[in-house]
């Protein structure tokens, strides 16, 4: 069973940033695509950023040049640096962890609030 723990949320200012951090338990973390992802209230989850086991990532249109998403396979660890925060990136980020078909967990999220 693997387990997601997401943490960095938090109040920042329109402009700021902040990084997000996901630790995850288990074995299957260095196989696996790790994403971030976003629900804003009464918004759809979309994802924000996603990355593969052999590093190649893949960023949402409305993040791209503000977010990087990293990984530290030696510390089952995915980060999620994010710039220049803007007030509709307000929501809850989720961490997710994907291998296959059945192996796809989510972490119980972390909450970003962006004041104008």
């Amino acid at each position: 069973q693997v387990q997601l723990v997401e943490s960095g949320g938090g109040l920042v200012q329109y402009g700021g940033s902040l990084r997000l951090s996901c630790a995850a338990s288990g074995s299957i973390f260095r196989f696996s695509t790790m994403g971030w992802y976003r629900q804003a209230p009464g918004k759809q989850r979309e994802l924000v950023a996603r990355i593969t086991s052999g590093g190649s990532t893949t960023y949402a249109d409305s993040v791209k040049g503000r977010v990087t998403i990293s990984r530290d396979d030696a510390k089952n660890t995915v980060l999620l640096q994010m710039n220049s925060l803007k007030p509709e990136d307000t929501a809850v980020y989720y961490c997710n962890l994907f291998l296959a078909k059945g192996l796809d967990y989510w972490g119980k999220g972390t909450l970003v609030t962006v004041s104008s």
